[in-house]
């Protein structure tokens, strides 16, 4: 048998390699350049289940999972040609009780006195329990992504059946009201309307909730936000001036964020009537608009001089579904939920700080984009 090291006149220093060849936590064994064995260590035996002897006198590819007999072929190929000097793969091994292990597995040359490749040493590492994880969770990411396409598809489906339904509902409601005028004095028809009304309204609210989902990287534009901001504040510029409320926009002019034009719409405009709606009648409502840029994000913040939030005590129920905070009789608990959730479907975020009668912060992170590429530098020199 060979062996990997020469004693000479170094019994010393051969007994120490020995020993840290044998004892080194991760498996090695030296080859043929063939792939015969030519030395393990103890690590290996422990690693495959066999013993020195049982080994030796086996085929390597005796316990390799068939499917994975040819993993090294194109990195040894390689590798004797000098294009590199080690690689590494995963492969998969029969232990002697019949389970599978798998191994990633380091091979490098060793040369001999000549300096051509005379052995490999191949130094493998137990991945079994690293890779058993990966694929739970493959499959656990597997079984989320079918159950969210069912989950759509069953919102989709019961979105319309409900839309469908409640509007036969409301034009039953009106033959009646036309042939039978006067129903519409019976207070048992009059809870009949309204309850029929409050159906249509939350159909309607459910409709646009399922609507929402996550936008694919590629169907992102980008967006300038001081032109959306622009005219948005546009929008809403008649219930400003009703309420006395001063919109400033200090939005950097050169920013561009990834989304989508509707979303971006709804996003400034319900920040913008959120924060006009829930002023504070003790002063003059003021709203500033500012931009900065932070790891790849424009952040966008929406800062007044409103009523104010109590984050302490609704601080994690902001976002939910028909949660409201103020007494309004517009306040239905819809916006803001929207409004996360199509910010998030656009790889964003946000965040917010607020005080009782102080007013309140809230900051949008839209990933950053670049100038719109149709545009020339010089456009409009």
């Amino acid at each position: 048998m060979k062996s990997l090291f020469s004693q000479n006149s170094f019994p010393d220093s051969y007994d120490s390699l020995e020993k840290i060849f044998n004892n080194t936590y991760n498996g090695i064994v030296i080859l043929t350049l063939d792939g015969d064995w030519i030395k393990v260590n103890n690590s290996i035996c422990e690693l495959l289940g066999y013993t020195k002897h049982e080994l030796y006198n086996m085929k390597i590819e005796n316990i390799v999972f068939r499917d994975d007999l040819g993993v090294h072929a194109t990195k040894y190929e390689r590798l004797m040609q000098g294009n590199i000097d080690r690689y590494r793969v995963m492969q998969r091994y029969f232990h002697k009780d019949g389970s599978i292990i798998w191994v990633l597995i380091s091979v490098s040359l060793l040369t001999g006195l000549d300096g051509k490749p005379s052995q490999m040493i191949w130094q493998f590492s137990d991945i079994t329990s690293r890779k058993l994880n990966q694929d739970k969770l493959k499959l656990m990411l597997r079984v989320v992504r079918e159950q969210n396409e069912r989950l759509t598809s069953f919102a989709d489906i019961i979105t319309h059946n409900l839309r469908s339904h409640s509007g036969n509902l409301s034009t039953i409601k009106g033959f009646l009201e036309d042939e039978f005028p006067w129903m519409k004095e019976n207070d048992n028809f009059a809870l009949l309307a309204k309850a029929i009304d409050t159906l249509e309204e939350t159909v309607s609210h459910l409709t646009e909730v399922a609507k929402i989902k996550p936008v694919e990287a590629t169907k992102l534009e980008a967006l300038n936000l001081y032109e959306y901001v622009e005219k948005a504040i546009y929008n809403v510029a008649a219930i400003a001036r009703n309420t006395n409320t001063t919109i400033i926009n200090d939005i950097n002019e050169d920013l561009f964020i990834k989304g989508i034009p509707a979303y971006l719409d709804s996003i400034i405009l319900n920040f913008l009537t959120n924060a006009i709606k829930y002023r504070s009648e003790d002063r003059e409502p003021q709203i500033e608009l500012t931009s900065s840029q932070e790891n790849g994000y424009i952040v966008f913040k929406i800062a007044d001089n409103g009523m104010g939030i109590d984050l302490e005590k609704y601080g994690d129920k902001l976002f939910q579904l028909y949660k409201t905070f103020h007494v309004n009789r517009d306040s239905i608990g819809l916006g803001l939920f929207i409004t996360k959730n199509h910010i998030e479907s656009m790889g964003g975020k946000v965040e917010v700080v607020s005080e009782v009668n102080v007013g309140s912060e809230f900051s949008v992170y839209f990933k950053s984009a670049k100038k719109d590429p149709t545009e020339s530098e010089d456009s409009g020199s």
